[in-house]
């Protein structure tokens, strides 16, 4: 049993153990720099499906914040629907977030990339004083009502921060100004809006386990994919867990 609040780390199991269990999989387009992160989408997916978890993928039914050229990373003329462009992750299999219902779910989990920022919530342009999407805030509030658990990484758990009061996050490090953890001030800004962050490695999870939150760093640091790919891992079984 874990204590209220936790991190964690642990090896990668190969056992299907949660085939009953359903989780719905928010994204928030396609690409790191105006959608999810691809590398954490994919992670997310791969490990749910090690577990035996049934996902379903959601987005919102609207258009991008921008559209961002990602070689070079600058901001492009034309309109894309985050919906549309998530799909891709999801090949195709794909909802309006506005139809996900927490009654059908067991656990929710919303990868990062500045759509999260973007697309999900305000945080980019904003910061502290972000608002969040209000389909994304229905959703994860019910969630939170229902005591069911939501798994966010990377850039994410800001919307946690914003909607949960008190809940404890990570994004890996409040020491800013290094290469590795080039994003480091979001600890700041997440403790602004009420909730507590927790220092972790990028190969860990912190679990809140008052609130069923389960959070890790991922691309908050500048690492090797499978650095990535593993804190992510960690994160999906404390949620799988917080579902039973």
């Amino acid at each position: 049993m874990l204590a209220a609040g936790a991190t964690v780390t642990r090896p990668l199991t190969t056992t299907l153990r949660n085939m009953s269990t359903k989780v719905a999989v928010v994204l928030s387009g396609c690409g790191v720099y105006d959608g999810s992160e691809i590398h954490e989408s994919s992670a997310v997916l791969t490990h749910l499906s090690r577990h035996g978890a049934q996902v379903h993928c959601f987005a919102p039914d609207k258009a991008q914040m921008h559209v961002v050229d990602h070689t070079a990373g600058s901001e492009m003329t034309e309109s894309r629907n985050v919906l549309k462009e998530s799909a891709r992750i999801a090949r195709g299999k794909i909802s309006d977030l506005a139809t996900l219902s927490d009654a059908e779910y067991d656990a929710v989990i919303i990868p990062g990339g500045f759509g999260a920022a973007k697309n999900l919530s305000s945080f980019a342009t904003e910061g502290p004083s972000m608002s969040v999407d209000p389909t994304v805030s229905e959703k994860v509030k019910a969630f939170h009502a229902a005591g069911k658990p939501i798994g966010m990484c990377c850039i994410a758990p800001v919307i946690a921060a914003k909607l949960i009061p008190g809940v404890e996050v990570t994004v890996g490090s409040d020491v800013e100004g290094t290469e590795k953890w080039p994003y480091a001030g979001t600890a700041g800004a997440i403790n602004a809006m009420g909730g507590k962050h927790i220092v972790t490695d990028v190969s860990q999870a912190h679990v809140d386990s008052n609130n069923k939150v389960v959070t890790t760093a991922a691309y908050m640091c500048e690492t090797g994919v499978h650095e990535i790919h593993d804190g992510i891992g960690v994160m999906i079984s404390e949620v799988l867990k917080l579902a039973k």
